[in-house]
């Protein structure tokens, strides 16, 4: 396919409706012939760009982990939440704090969380955030009982509008701000969570703030 503008016009509507993110890979399996990536980068940020442009803006092309998406606009969010009407899963402060936790010390046993809380892990917590594809068991540690390692998903990455772990907020903004910003994962809204973690010097979580 020589035609730029072809090439464009598939990537945005393969984009628009795909229910889940596109790789490089993926957008690759759409043409028969072979495509450079740079030319795949080079039309996508064109699209980013069209998309920006438009007035009023409704949709945004954005990077995640597993790839690029369209998504609406957070000022659309209050609107288009009344599609789906069911109450959004809520976690509890544990859950936050234990998500937090595994993003920023992966990876981690349940050991580990435990000495950095101060508090028992409640089964149901992790078993919680596997469910939602936030964690996931990456390996075990090699010591007595080789204990599972977990780390957080792509989706967790996703769900949060990021590409990398290195997007992350600072660690005592996690908890507070990205997880309680509707506009960001309106599912997992929990005005529970609210104060502000504390750092000790190494980087661990004050157990006198998460106990």
């Amino acid at each position: 396919m020589d035609n730029i503008a072809q090439i464009k016009t598939v990537l945005e509507a393969a984009l628009l409706t795909s229910a889940t993110p596109l790789s490089l890979d993926d957008m690759s399996r759409l043409f028969p012939e072979r495509i450079e990536r740079a030319t795949f980068r080079m039309l996508l940020d064109e699209l980013k760009q069209d998309w920006l442009a438009r007035s009023p803006l409704s949709m945004e092309l954005v990077q995640v982990a597993s790839g690029w998406r369209f998504q609406a606009v957070a000022e659309l969010a209050p609107f288009l939440s009344r599609l789906n009407p069911e109450r959004p899963q809520r976690y509890s402060r544990a859950a936050m704090e234990t998500l937090a936790i595994i993003a920023y010390r992966q990876p981690v046993t349940r050991g580990d969380i435990e000495e950095i809380r101060g508090v028992a892990v409640n089964p149901n917590t992790m078993r919680q955030l596997q469910e939602r594809d936030w964690i996931d068991i990456v390996g075990q540690r090699d010591v007595p009982g080789r204990p599972a390692l977990y780390a957080t998903t792509k989706t967790f990455l996703d769900d949060l509008n990021l590409k990398s772990l290195a997007d992350l907020p600072a660690m005592e903004l996690f908890v507070e701000q990205s997880i309680s910003d509707e506009n960001v994962v309106p599912e997992i809204v929990n005005p529970e969570v609210s104060t502000q973690l504390d750092l000790m010097p190494d980087g661990d979580i004050s157990n006198n703030q998460l106990a």
